[in-house]
């Protein structure tokens, strides 16, 4: 029998996880665009590289460093020990960070080719008209890159609701702190409930396909290409 109560807890907590990871992408991943796309230092393509890896890095091999790093003999350890706890992992905090780094290409790189696109002019202008370098950039910057921003935030956000592999090598499957939706759907097909797991997996099919029609309109909109 279908019990529709018990999938909640897993949807509920996979929007907490997406939206405060988007939040902090947008947040940490703002400043690494701008510095990309404005930087000339030789070894920035090589900070832009390391940004990138989870785009072609296994996911478990991202969430075993990751695990190692947020655990009892980690800085993740040596953080939570001083709020009185023993480790990030297995914590939805400890899923936050995992997702940030998992997730930090597809918020990143849109930022910066937008913020590429507009060039110099605009922030020269700026300066002639007594702008600092901090009113231009949010009084100029931000606006002309607006359309980066909404193409990483979503594309953020629907990363990080799809993602299995890092969430459960650093998260495990603890119902209401980890077991996010991807998680659930592999639980209930190792137990043979396929009624649940249809349900979730229809749900991810239709999110996905939603995703990807809003980007398409949004892209066309706008008049850009896409990230």
């Amino acid at each position: 029998m279908l019990d529709l109560a018990a999938l909640w807890p897993p949807i509920r907590l996979t929007l907490e996880l997406a939206a405060t990871t988007t939040v902090v992408l947008l947040i940490v991943g703002t400043p690494i665009a701008w510095w990309l796309a404005r930087s000339r230092a030789r070894w920035k393509e090589a900070v832009a590289a390391v940004v990138a890896l989870p785009l072609v890095l296994p996911p478990t091999v991202l969430g075993f460093y990751l695990l190692i790093a947020l655990g009892p003999d980690g800085p993740g350890g040596w953080f939570a020990g001083l709020f009185g706890g023993r480790s990030l992992a297995f914590t939805f905090e400890g899923l936050v960070i995992g997702s940030v780094f998992y997730s930090m290409p597809f918020v990143v790189q849109p930022i910066r080719n937008a913020f590429e696109a507009f060039g110099d002019r605009p922030l020269e202008v700026a300066a002639t008209l007594r702008a600092s370098p901090w009113d231009a950039f949010w009084t100029v910057a931000v606006p002309l890159a607006r359309p980066g921003f909404m193409t990483g935030a979503v594309l953020g956000f629907a990363h990080t609701v799809g993602q299995f592999g890092v969430v459960l090598m650093i998260g495990g499957n603890i119902p209401g702190e980890t077991k996010v939706l991807s998680v659930a759907i592999y639980d209930y097909v190792e137990t043979l409930r396929w009624a649940e797991a249809h349900v979730l997996a229809a749900g991810m099919l239709v999110f996905a396909f939603v995703v990807i029609l809003s980007m398409t309109l949004l892209e066309k909109r706008l008049g850009r290409p896409g990230p």
